[in-house]
């Protein structure tokens, strides 16, 4: 019997996964519906913990969720692809050809039909035009980048212990994407530093990291208090945290600032902002704000078409703004997953979603932590140097593996993890 109707997921990130799995699980097993997630790479990692592959802190081989494997388990399709455009008219959409690694084509360009469409492709860093960031600045929006960063950091440092010089890395943007980053490469230095005295007969070679954030501190999501003390905790470390400090243009030495100062930096990394991928912009005509994310409705629908939703940090509801966070995109993903089949079966309107903030945690590596609740409450750091804070960090990375492995599988996939910490050094190395 044919699925009644075709379902596609564009994007396997925190919100994609996750609807593809419910769906299938309610729709796909009953074959009510195919539903096909799409998406450039084979595997899912969890984005909030980017800076940790790009540190090489996490063994990120071990943390990828593979596509095909949950596709198989969970009665969904799984296509590798990029969706390139969207005709709407006659409800189909382009996928761009597919290339292996060494450039050679796997698959030509692919048009697939479609139903009910839900977009759910992230976003990336805004570098707003500045001059020369594109050509000389990392990001870490994506598992690619971030392990491209962490060759490169890697190469630097055994560059520096041989020639017994500093490295220089600069990180513009003080969210919670570059404080955690900044915090995580000192963390991979405190690590090394048993092994690099017996391998090469020296201590690691001093590492310096300037954090650039253009408005007057830190973390500004969070409580004042919180970028206080997340500032002094950096510098602490030996982090130079610079802030109102705007950056005019990249170069191959560093950073150039608004008032003509020269930050020196052999990594720069762009963690600044937020937008919607460009290929939004290919999108059918569909209305876009000005970072390029796609207008909905409070019900994730498209403004433009009743078949198009989007969730997570590609849309922007236009009468009640959200964050671009992973906590958003669950949520709106779980939203769909509850209404969707009403609205594929029998028509019925997805009702408006309503975020219910949970509060936000930033982890700096192993110095410290905190929490930030609803309502002004916060806790982490003190004493015990914000362990509880970054133990809700972990509990929430390890809540998103069972829920997509399942509870036995999830509990398996931990006690994996601590298994291998007796075995393999805990940070990268080769």
């Amino acid at each position: 019997m044919k699925p009644q109707s075709e379902i596609l997921i564009v994007g396997g990130g925190v919100a994609g996964l996750s609807l593809a799995a419910s769906l299938g699980k309610t729709l796909g097993k009953r074959r009510k519906a195919r539903i096909t997630l799409i998406d450039k790479s084979f595997s899912h990692v969890w984005k909030p913990m980017l800076h940790c592959f790009a540190a090489g802190t996490v063994a990120n081989e071990n943390d990828r969720i593979s596509f095909i494997t949950q596709a198989s388990e969970h009665h969904f399709e799984f296509w590798p692809g990029e969706v390139v455009s969207i005709d709407r008219e006659n409800r189909q959409v382009v996928l761009s050809p597919f290339h292996a690694t060494d450039g050679s084509l796997v698959l030509e360009s692919r048009t697939i039909q479609y139903d009910t469409i839900i977009l759910a492709i992230g976003s990336c860093a805004n570098d707003f035009g500045t001059p020369g960031v594109k050509e000389h600045c990392l990001c870490i929006d994506n598992l690619v980048e971030a392990n491209v960063f962490n060759e490169k950091f890697r190469m630097e440092l055994m560059r520096a212990f041989a020639h017994g010089s500093e490295l220089d890395i600069a990180i513009v943007g003080g969210g919670a994407t570059g404080t955690q980053l900044a915090a995580e490469l000192h963390k991979a230095l405190d690590i090394v530093d048993p092994y690099s005295l017996h391998a090469f007969g020296k201590t690691p070679p001093k590492l310096r990291v300037t954090l650039l954030q253009s408005g007057p501190r830190i973390l500004p999501a969070f409580p004042e208090s919180v970028s206080l003390a997340a500032q002094q905790e950096l510098e602490r470390i030996g982090v130079t945290v610079r802030t109102s400090a705007r950056v005019a243009a990249a170069d191959a030495e560093g950073f150039i600032l608004k008032d003509g100062t020269h930050i020196p930096a052999k990594l720069r990394v762009w963690a600044a902002g937020v937008k919607a991928p460009e290929v939004t912009q290919t999108y059918g005509n569909l209305s876009l704000n000005p970072t390029g994310q796609i207008l909905t409705h409070s019900n994730l629908c498209s403004i433009d078409d009743d078949r198009i939703f989007a969730v997570g940090d590609c849309s922007f509801i236009k009468d009640d703004p959200l964050p671009a966070t992973a906590q958003v995109a669950r949520q709106q993903a779980l939203h769909l997953a509850r209404h969707l089949p009403a609205f594929i079966e029998r028509g019925v309107k997805v009702p408006g979603c309503v975020f219910k903030n949970k509060g936000a945690i930033v982890a700096l590596g192993k110095y410290n932590g905190w929490a930030a609740l609803p309502g002004g409450t916060v806790w982490g750091g003190g004493f015990f140097h914000g362990f509880s804070a970054r133990m809700a960090h972990l509990f929430i990375y390890r809540r998103h593996q069972i829920e997509l492995f399942g509870f036995y599988r999830g509990l398996i996939s931990l006690y994996s993890d601590w298994i291998e910490t007796f075995v393999r050094p805990s940070v990268r190395l080769d």
